[in-house]
Formats: structure tokens, sequence, C-alpha cells
């Protein structure tokens, strides 16, 4: 499998993201971003302020600070991420139901 490469920007994005998001683990910021854990632990090491167990509070939950503008424009733009591949998901599903129905319904002999 052929590695990623990702922009500085987008990291530290996804480190601010990180750090802002009260209660986030690193599993599930890197599922909802489509990067591994390991990545994402790594760029929060070398970009971030906080610690990345969750033994440690983060500085944002830990000051109680309201999340800058870019680190809400970036998990609201990766919660919007989520959402699309969601509804991607979902969409390819209900196809996949209805040509079901439709096969076993053309299979009956009443």
């Amino acid at each position: 499998m052929a590695r990623k490469k990702y922009t500085d920007e987008f990291r530290r994005r996804a480190v601010d993201l990180y750090e802002s998001t009260p209660g986030a683990s690193l599993k599930g910021i890197a599922a909802d971003l489509g990067i591994s854990r390991g990545a994402l632990a790594e760029w929060v090491d070398r970009f971030g302020t906080g610690a990345t167990t969750g033994a440690v509070p983060r500085p944002a939950q830990a000051a109680g600070r309201a999340e800058s503008q870019s680190a809400r424009i970036a998990r609201l733009e990766a919660e919007n991420a989520t959402l699309k591949a969601e509804q991607v998901k979902l969409e390819t599903e209900r196809d996949i139901l209805r040509q079901a129905a439709k096969y076993f319904a053309g299979e009956t002999n009443w």
C-alpha cells in the first residue's frame, strides 16, 4: 500500500482538532479524518502542546477555553467528511438491498 503524503497544514489542523475536542480519543479523531491512529499520535507529539495519553488533560480541556475558530472549522470539516462518508455507505447499502429485493421478488413462484 502506498504511503500517503499529508501537508503540514493538514497535520497541524488534525492536531488542533484533537487538542480542542473535549473527550476525543486519538482513535476517534483518526477514524474521522481517515488516517491511522499512529500517524495522528506522531503528529500530536511533533506539533501538539498536550500529551497523547488520556491520563493528562489537554490544554483546551484544562483551561476550559472555548475552541478557536480554526479548531471549530477543522472539527466541522471532519464531521462533514464523516457524515458524507456515512451517507455514501448508507446509499450503497440501500442500493444493494433494492437490487436483492428485485432479484428475490423475481424468483418467487406464488
